[in-house]
């Protein structure tokens, strides 16, 4: 066997009939798949939802850390609960009060990220087949996860207040006359991702009061909802109904990403048996991760550098909103984000952001196409665009190439249907009269079936 053979060999999947039926439902998702091609450094990212730890006071936290091992080390490198660090879970709750849940540290789990916790509640929640509720769009990790345990995922409509509940209530209906089972709604209240809309106060009523007749659970997952633009942090669903809501939390964008800190506030059915996932799955979390927040939390001015937060992600919404406003063409649609990082910008008419999607990186500019935020794949118009990362300067520059992009698009469609009319009339073929008539059409098909 020559050197070349045995690498395509080694390519081809020897176990491919032994997988379990669930790990059919795992693949890469939109946002992983972009990450190796926009972090090049001549690239302008839009795309990944990186959040700026360099405003951080790095040497404080950098000696806070080496403090931490010094004084507490034997605690802070040792095995510790599957729950969790019971201090830090006494700080979540304070946070958690923010949003006027009172919670008790007993209702809280710590989880590797808010990621973890969704995957645990549909380890506990779902069997193949079984239906889960969600935005559309939403957010592209939650869809993985439900795949991943052949959940059937059925979208319910948003605008810009949020989830529509007469569409919520419909889509209970219909599910319910199917016969399927329904586990929970799943949301992002707070500054979507990645419409970036937030849900109003009255339809969180509205949508609690829907589930609770239905008997429907809801996980509320909020990584954005202290760093909000403008007032105070919304009330949270968990508020209003410890019963019938888990909360997911997470540190990643209100401290650093890199901890891996989040948590979930659940009834204590659910959180005894998300105890139990969680030991079967990692044994305990990283107890060096959680006593760096707990210590965070304790000594450092977290509340003052979430405000430093706010305002550097206002400046960059702002710069972006800006750019979009003078550069972007006719027929483009945009969100108007309260807070978080995120923007959902609808193409013109005829536009695939996917299929567009090579043509924008040999622009030297990236974003993430909607299609990575249905379960069935629609959603090619839209793209999502990430503010939080890149200075102001460079998001104009990259909505500046974008804007360049889809102009390109447009002006290639166009080009396309007046040669189409020019062929149609014609007594000789497109291929034999109009010489482009090939090239243009092998790029309308790429954009209407990609």
């Amino acid at each position: 066997m020559t050197a070349e053979s045995g690498s395509r060999a080694q390519r081809i999947d020897r176990y491919v009939g032994q997988y379990a039926e669930r790990a059919k439902g795992m693949v890469a998702s939109e946002i992983r798949a972009l990450f190796a091609v926009a972090a090049r450094p001549e690239i302008v990212s839009l795309a990944g939802g990186t959040p700026y730890v360099a405003a951080l006071p790095l040497d404080a936290v950098g000696s806070m850390v080496s403090e931490l091992v010094s004084s507490q080390g034997t605690q802070a490198l040792q095995y510790c609960t599957a729950q969790g660090d019971v201090g830090l879970r006494e700080r979540i709750c304070g946070i958690m009060a923010l949003e006027r849940i009172a919670a008790h540290p007993d209702d809280v789990i710590v989880t590797v990220g808010s990621q973890q916790a969704l995957d645990l509640l549909a380890r506990i929640f779902i069997d193949p087949g079984d239906v889960v509720l969600a935005e559309a769009p939403s957010y592209v990790g939650a869809l993985g996860a439900f795949a991943a345990y052949q959940a059937d995922v059925v979208h319910v409509p948003m605008d810009d207040d949020g989830l529509v509940p007469e569409a919520l209530s419909e889509a209970i209906t219909r599910v319910a006359a199917s016969g399927k089972q329904m586990k929970f709604l799943y949301t992002v209240p707070n500054f979507h991702n990645p419409a970036g809309v937030t849900l109003s106060a009255p339809r969180r009523a509205e949508v609690l009061s829907i589930c609770q007749r239905a008997g429907l659970l809801v996980v509320e997952d909020n990584p954005y909802g202290l760093l909000g633009f403008e007032g105070e942090p919304m009330r949270a669903l968990r508020a209003d109904d410890a019963d019938g809501v888990v909360y997911l939390g997470t540190f990643s964008k209100t401290f650093a990403a890199g901890v891996r800190v989040g948590w979930a506030a659940a009834p204590p059915a659910i959180r005894d048996k998300l105890v139990l996932a969680a030991e079967s799955a990692v044994l305990c979390h990283s107890s060096f991760a959680q006593l760096t927040v707990r210590e965070y939390l304790a000594t450092q001015p977290w509340r003052e550098q979430i405000k430093d937060f706010r305002e550097l992600y206002r400046e960059r919404r702002d710069a972006t909103l800006d750019a979009l406003e003078r550069l972007m063409p006719a027929g483009c649609r945009w969100t108007n984000p309260a807070g978080g990082f995120y923007i959902w910008l609808r193409m013109p008419d005829g536009i695939d952001a996917k299929a567009m999607l090579p043509r924008a990186i040999s622009a030297r500019v990236a974003y993430v196409p909607g299609t990575g935020f249905y379960a069935d794949g629609s959603g090619s118009q839209f793209a999502r665009l990430c503010y939080a990362f890149p200075p102001p300067d460079r998001i104009r520059e990259g909505v500046r190439r974008l804007a360049s992009v889809v102009e390109g698009e447009i002006s290639l469609r166009s080009d396309f249907a007046r040669l189409w009319a020019i062929s149609t009339k014609s007594s000789y073929s497109p291929a034999a009269s109009l010489p482009n008539a090939r090239f243009h059409c092998a790029r309308e098909h790429a954009c209407e079936t990609n």
